[in-house]
């Protein structure tokens, strides 16, 4: 098997996966959210696989995506990734975002 590629991230020394899930597909816009326990065996298989940079946001669901990143993480699964969020997004009842 082939290893994940990784790089430098800023200059703080954090090296991270060159690939790595957008996670929002998996709890919305995309269709219904997905099954919760497939959702976390694909993101253990992505870790287990050396992807160690995953992306979510509070805005994905609201907070459903979250949530299941952290089920995700338990036990050894979170020393070894790293995870980027975004904040600042707001969606409106009628579907419409803006930034706050």
């Amino acid at each position: 098997m082939v290893g994940v590629k990784k790089v430098k991230l800023g200059s703080q020394g954090l090296v991270v996966s060159k690939q790595g899930p957008g996670c929002m597909g998996m709890s919305a816009f995309f269709g219904p959210p997905k099954p919760e326990d497939e959702m976390i065996a694909l993101i253990h298989h992505a870790i287990d696989s050396g992807v160690t940079f995953l992306d979510t946001s509070d805005f994905y669901g609201p907070h459903i995506n979250e949530i299941l990143v952290g089920k995700a993480f338990k036990g050894e699964y979170r020393e070894k990734v790293q995870l980027a969020t975004k904040f600042g997004v707001v969606l409106y009842i009628d579907g419409k975002m803006a930034r706050s």
